[in-house]
């Protein structure tokens, strides 16, 4: 078939000017990053392949230890920190961003993490160049403070230069904010997908698939707490006798006709193996009893939750732990350090790309921070009770 025959697919991903406040959102009503999250994390599988992904992705932490618990800002906060929410950023959106500031000589003296999800680009210059990056705490305009709500407006949008460490260049800045005092600094945006362009998360290409799981765990959720569990329904005729009391007289039938309990008494795992009791009006001479079998809905969807997981487990590329889980593979020491040497190499660009931007910065820092120039993030290792003992020795 001809490529110009095929159906054409819709795009994916798209992006749009807002004039009112001068940028380009972020997917089509602004909000990627933010239904990227909740989709996530509404996910078993999803969630479980993404925190592992960025557990593989901050390693054990930096390589040089002296750097990483050097303090950069007034909060106290650690370079290991920082690499920590960096971290979390690169596996949950594939990009992260970093605010800086300046003193008079236009050097770095402070570093913190700007959530990314918080972050907009300027819409480019004729000369296609961003000049500022756009922060706004909640651009779904719900997040309040003191009650009052933060609208996504001009007022509440502060933008920020993007970093760029040329002394001219900040000193530039500074004079125009009016001073040391009314600079804002500067934001290392960073996108894996290249510059100035916003990134698509790993998981984007199974956000279908993400859906599809979070609907079988509502399906499951419903069959154990809401099915109708019980054991059997007595039937009976209206007005025979129900046994003997404890006083020795009979236990004669109200005069109602129906189910003697709401339905709600007989559904879901708390009320499981109780037994219905059902009155009738045909001639029966003696009370009967029926089993009642529940509806097992799991078993329709095995195949769509089986096929589910897997293509999440790719997008991640943790085919080995989809292997594991299946029990294709065995559970064995050998298995798993095999499976950490691959996916530390499935996450090594992501690594470097964290060392490249922390060696950006730290070279245009007020002092050496780093004397060593050693920003390498060590790989994960998987530590069992053999090795471990190896270790101590």
């Amino acid at each position: 078939m001809n490529i110009n025959t095929i159906k054409r697919p819709k795009p994916r991903f798209q992006t749009a000017y807002w004039s009112s406040l001068n940028i380009q959102a972020y997917g089509r009503d602004n909000l990627y990053p933010q239904r990227m999250f909740d989709l996530i994390r509404n996910s078993s599988f999803g969630g479980i392949c993404c925190d592992r992904y960025e557990t593989f992705i901050e390693g054990n932490g930096l390589r040089n230890l002296a750097f990483s618990e050097y303090e950069c800002n007034r909060r106290g906060d650690t370079v290991d920190d920082l690499f920590r929410l960096i971290a979390q950023d690169m596996a949950l959106y594939h990009g992260f961003a970093l605010h800086v500031n300046y003193n008079m000589m236009c050097e770095i003296v402070e570093v913190n993490h700007v959530p990314f999800q918080d972050c907009r680009l300027e819409e480019e210059s004729a000369d296609g160049k961003v000049v500022y990056i756009n922060v706004h705490p909640d651009w779904s305009g719900h997040k309040t403070r003191k009650g009052n709500v933060i609208r996504v407006n001009q007022k509440n949008v502060k933008k920020v230069h993007v970093f760029n460490p040329r002394k001219n260049v900040v000193l530039a800045q500074i004079q125009k904010a009016g001073g040391i005092e009314s600079y804002r600094g500067q934001i290392l945006w960073f996108s894996m997908d290249g510059q100035w362009e916003y990134p698509v998360t790993i998981y984007d290409k199974v956000a279908t698939d993400l859906s599809i799981d979070e609907g079988l765990g509502n399906v499951k959720y419903r069959n154990v707490r809401n099915n109708f569990l019980v054991a059997g329904m007595l039937i009976h005729k209206k007005g025979n006798s129900l046994g003997i009391d404890e006083n020795g007289n009979e236990i004669e039938d109200d005069d109602t006709d129906a189910i003697s309990d709401s339905l709600e008494t007989f559904q879901g795992d708390e009320n499981a193996c109780s037994i219905m009791d059902v009155t009738i009006q045909q001639d029966e001479d003696k009370p009967e009893f029926e089993s009642f079998e529940a509806s097992n809905f799991d078993k329709k969807f095995d195949t769509t939750e089986k096929s589910t997981c897997m293509r999440i487990f790719s997008a991640f590329g943790q085919e080995p732990w989809y292997r594991i889980l299946n029990g294709s593979l065995g559970f064995e020491s050998d298995v798993l350090t095999q499976a950490y040497e691959y996916y530390n190499s499935y996450v090594s660009r992501e690594r470097r790309a964290i060392s490249r931007v922390l060696k950006k910065i730290f070279t245009h820092w007020f002092e050496n921070a780093n004397p060593s120039d050693n920003y390498d993030i060590e790989p994960l290792q998987y530590v069992s009770v053999e090795n471990n003992q190896q270790i101590k020795k």
